[in-house]
């Protein structure tokens, strides 16, 4: 069940998944500190690869950020049958990267785990199609053939339509759509999901038989899920609950989360830089492909509305309601009711950013912008 950007594993009935996957990748070792004498040993998990997606932490640890706050961070990429936040349930990781929709799930079920940093202010997720297709909201998927990944990618397209008032269980032709774009490309599929910071960039990666030229964003509508209202949290960094009693992981959890930012600050300050601390990880992502992907990721925390890794409460109950209310093709919804108050907390968030703004880091980016990216054909 591999997918180009995420790691999909169906839990229970609800088949809500836990992690992401991108093509393009390869499996590679860990990334992993020298064991200096007097750091604490931390592990990190991933939701799938080394990539820019994740670059933050990768600069965290090539910058000596994670050795600043004496943490000996080890990052270990995810593989097809890993499933992230039990990871940390297991004791296996002390912390992981997922989606917000997708732990919901595995809390209700019985996972204990909190988000302690919301790395991702903004959703990635959009639906493209074609300019001559006329789709430019979510009202216009009415009878069209829409592609799905499904396997809990699906939340926002289905909120998204049943907002717009399409009944979507004979309203559209659901599409699976594979974990690549060759569907959408062969016109199989008339509006199709993709990762801004992946599939994207794959059809604008592709020549265009018409022209000979490569695609360009001209030739595309795109719905965005944070423009209709539907948008769910995504990557943040998970910790568990049980353990954030005790005073030691308290602290360590700080640590972590400010050391990851000062991360995600020079991914968003050194793009070009961070682009090659990931590939030089293990990435087999293309040098185009990469750097889009680093200046896509930053369009979705910079600028920070409250510093980044804040969890902001608006946001985190339009996730929870619609984890509750949308249904997918199946019938069933993420959660049957309300997570627990200890499904998140700012507490640790707080603590990490008041000690970077004294050390003057800039945790808000409102100044940022974001760099043109010229991709090449196949992301080369």
């Amino acid at each position: 069940m591999k997918h180009s950007t995420r790691f999909v594993l169906g839990i229970s009935a609800m088949a809500v998944a836990t992690g992401l996957v991108l093509s393009g990748c390869s499996s590679s070792s860990p990334t992993t500190t020298s064991s200096d004498g007097g750091l604490t040993p931390v592990t990190l998990q991933l939701q799938w690869l080394a990539q820019a997606q994740f670059a933050g932490y990768y600069a965290a640890v090539s910058q000596g950020y994670y050795k600043d706050e004496g943490l000996d961070v080890t990052i270990k990429e995810a593989g097809a049958d890993t499933v992230p936040i039990k990871s940390v349930a297991s004791g296996d990781a002390d912390y992981a990267i997922s989606w917000v929709p997708k732990v919901l799930g595995s809390i209700e079920q019985g996972v204990n785990v909190t988000d302690v940093a919301q790395i991702f202010e903004r959703s990635g997720t959009t639906q493209i199609s074609f300019k001559d297709k006329n789709i430019t909201t979510a009202a216009d998927l009415k009878g069209k053939k829409v592609g799905s990944w499904g396997f809990g990618n699906e939340w926002e397209l289905f909120a998204g339509m049943q907002k717009a008032g399409i009944d979507t269980t004979s309203g559209i032709k659901l599409v699976q759509q594979a974990f690549d774009m060759k569907g959408f490309l062969a016109g199989d599929i008339d509006a199709a999901q993709a990762m801004t910071y992946n599939e994207y960039a794959q059809v604008l990666e592709t020549v265009n038989p018409d022209t000979g030229k490569l695609y360009t964003p001209d030739d595309l509508n795109v719905i965005n899920w944070n423009d209709e209202g539907t948008a769910m949290l995504q990557d943040a960094i998970w910790a568990d609950t049980e353990k954030l009693k005790d005073d030691a992981y308290d602290a360590q959890t700080v640590k972590f989360i400010k050391a990851s930012i000062k991360g995600w600050v020079y991914v968003r300050d050194n793009p070009t830089e961070a682009a090659s601390i990931v590939t030089a990880a293990g990435s087999t992502l293309g040098t185009s492909h990469q750097l889009w992907m680093t200046n896509e990721v930053n369009k979705l925390i910079w600028p920070s509305t409250a510093g980044i890794g804040e969890i902001i409460p608006s946001a985190w109950d339009q996730t929870v309601d619609i984890a509750k209310a949308t249904k997918n093709d199946t019938g069933q919804t993420i959660v049957t009711a309300t997570p627990p108050d200890t499904a998140y907390s700012n507490e640790y968030v707080d603590k990490a950013l008041k000690e970077l703004k004294d050390e003057n880091v800039d945790v808000m980016g409102a100044s940022w912008t974001p760099t043109t990216v010229e991709l090449k054909e196949g992301g080369k």
